[in-house]
């Protein structure tokens, strides 16, 4: 959210911690293409559109309906969110964080799981019938990760352990190392692939 330059990505690729539900649905209404890789899809529920759906070949991925209601009842809660995440007045990872240490018992956060549940199931559909779209998602996965482990190894003085419970602290040490693998790919004269 705080990319300020001309080049403004519409996806986002993350490994399989990224794809809980409320991570999809804050992607699906912040306008973001969450693109995961997923490890162990078949662990993962599909939800019907209703009780009374039934599918011919692929019925037996799917679990129980998905509650329209509860989106429906706090739709306005969660565009207020979301909106507030685009005015700066709370940042999407600390509404992530507070999603996720919610009690199960709060309905925003049963809102945003339910629309998840949803944008999820529909991933899910396209993640397992389209082959040229698991292969995009995993090489792009593994570009990161490449890059991650390359900007490790420039980590000094603590092995790439963040010391600090500062968060500016810590965003200043992610930057910074950045800056420098950054800085050596650029030199090197090659993009990193």
């Amino acid at each position: 959210m705080k990319n300020f330059s001309s080049i403004q990505p519409d996806t986002i690729h993350a490994d399989t911690q990224g794809q809980s539900t409320p991570v999809f649905a804050l992607s699906y209404l912040l306008g973001i293409k969450l693109m995961p890789r997923i490890r162990n899809w078949k662990e993962l529920n599909f939800y019907r559109p209703d009780k009374n759906t039934v599918y011919q070949h692929i019925d037996s991925l799917f679990k129980e309906p998905i509650n329209w209601g509860i989106i429906t009842t706090h739709w306005q809660d969660l565009l207020q969110v979301v909106i507030s995440i685009k005015q700066g007045k709370i940042s999407s990872a600390l509404l992530l964080r507070k999603l996720g240490n919610y009690s199960r018992k709060n309905r925003i956060y049963q809102a945003f799981q339910e629309l998840g549940r949803v944008v999820r199931t529909v991933f899910l559909l396209l993640y397992i019938s389209d082959m040229q779209m698991r292969s995009l998602i995993t090489a792009a996965t593994n570009k990161v990760e490449s890059y991650n482990g390359f900007s490790k190894w420039f980590g000094f003085g603590g092995f790439g352990i963040i010391a600090h419970n500062d968060p500016i602290e810590q965003e200043k040490m992610i930057k910074y190392n950045d800056l420098i693998a950054n800085a050596v790919i650029f030199h090197c004269g090659g993009g990193f692939n």
